[in-house]
């Protein structure tokens, strides 16, 4: 198994036509197909019809030689992807008895009636290789045929995720033959477009270790991958090009295989032993939330104050009145103060402001996006002013917090606040 191979992956499900239910599993498998180096080409969604299903696979059959389908494995009567596929590799369906005795086991522990329309889903096709699913009740398969891999998962997302994970990974693995490692580098104050540019000459040259960029929402990331007979080969081949990354792009490179911003400010605190408070204004308390999702922050969290008029700034914070009428709400000078403001309050050893415009309306003065920041420490006060793009006001919150993290991490380990030239 290798990059060479081409991946289709197939939705089957009238509901992620309708647009209330969003197509996770696809991103999911395709994330966990890239650790192994294996490139999916195609993202295909058909509804619960036998017809155009069959016709789905013959497409996909012709231009890929992995398919993964999700869905359309349960008990009920639009439940008909094992059956499509079935006949279209020329497969009977069969009773699988182990999958049989799992299934009814199922139901006994739950001290439920197992109705008779739910034994389809442990008739599998002949010659498959059944997966048992330990998080629900419809198993999967592999089905090898010729030059062509079809691998059938559960649709619900917490049964495909685990399913892809604990059971179609180590059989994919088992494929490839020597190790495939991965690392992330995590970026934050560059756009891919201008990643892409600068790295496009290595990821042309390179092909083994890969180096390829990817676009997240409110940040990027380059993931470089080695294939080589042992870990430690294959971590030798990708320390030195993960470095040239980290040289090229400079101190936007905010770590290797952190999960975000928020995480790694925590760690950074917990290392230095320091404290943290925020000031939020047009977050509305985002910023607080991030750092206090994970457990133990209120060994460095120590505390937030939303306040999101005029009249709390100054009777909470201690902002100036003088201070808003000579610069208005979103400045950078009442930013100042109502850092300065809420680590008098807190005594925390850092802290952290916010205030700007929302949207999705402006002010008549402010773009939509004018965001403020401030930082204030024992010893300075340092404010920003960005500029965040569009009229989305979830958009704007979640890349203000963002900001703000960059410049906590930025101070904390001695970097430039290079905030103003990259926004």
């Amino acid at each position: 198994m290798n990059n060479s191979h081409a991946v289709e992956i197939i939705g089957v499900g009238t509901e992620l036509l309708l647009g209330g239910t969003t197509n996770t599993d696809a991103r999911d498998i395709s994330e966990m197909l890239t650790t192994l180096g294996i490139n999916v080409f195609y993202h295909t969604v058909v509804g619960d019809n036998p017809a155009r299903l069959k016709q789905v696979m013959e497409i996909a059959m012709g231009r890929a030689d992995i398919i993964i389908t999700t869905g359309g494995l349960g008990p009920t009567c639009d439940d008909l992807t094992k059956n499509v596929i079935a006949e279209a590799l020329g497969r009977k369906l069969v009773y699988d008895p182990e999958e049989g005795e799992r299934l009814k086991a199922y139901f006994e522990r739950r001290q439920k009636p197992m109705t008779d329309n739910n034994l389809q889903q442990v008739y599998l096709p002949e010659g498959c290789i059944p997966l048992s699913n330990d998080w629900g009740t419809a198993p999967g398969c592999i089905i090898e045929d010729e030059n062509l891999t079809v691998i059938m998962l559960p649709g619900p997302p917490h049964e495909c995720n685990s399913m892809m994970k604990y059971r179609v990974m180590p059989y994919l693995e088992s494929k490839a033959g020597g190790v495939i490692v991965s690392h992330n580098y995590r970026i934050f104050g560059m756009g891919e477009s201008e990643m892409e540019h600068i790295l496009r000459d290595d990821m042309n040259t390179y092909t083994n270790p890969t180096i390829a960029p990817y676009a997240k929402r409110y940040e990027c990331f380059v993931r470089v991958t080695a294939k080589a007979d042992s870990a430690e080969q294959a971590e030798a081949m990708i320390a030195p090009v993960g470095e040239m990354v980290k040289e090229k792009l400079g101190s936007v490179v905010y770590g290797v295989d952190v999960s975000g911003l928020d995480r790694l400010v925590m760690d950074l605190l917990l290392e230095r032993g320091l404290t943290l408070s925020a000031a939020e204004s047009c977050t509305g308390g985002l910023l607080a939330k991030r750092m206090t999702d994970f457990p133990g922050s209120s060994a460095v969290f120590a505390g937030g104050v939303v306040s999101y008029t005029n009249e709390m700034k100054i009777k909470v914070l201690g902002v100036k009145p003088e201070t808003i009428e000579k610069y208005t709400v979103y400045s950078e000078e009442v930013a100042k103060e109502m850092a300065e403001g809420v680590r008098a309050l807190t005594g925390s050893d850092l802290a952290v402001s916010l205030t700007g415009l929302a949207g999705p309306d402006g002010d008549g003065v402010h773009d939509v996006g004018t965001v403020c920041v401030g930082l204030a420490t024992a010893k300075e006060t340092m404010t920003a002013e960005l500029h965040i793009p569009g009229k989305n006001r979830e958009n704007v919150r979640m890349t203000a917090t963002q900001w703000a993290l960059d410049m906590i991490r930025r101070y904390l380990c001695g970097l430039p606040a290079e905030i103003r030239s990259i926004v």
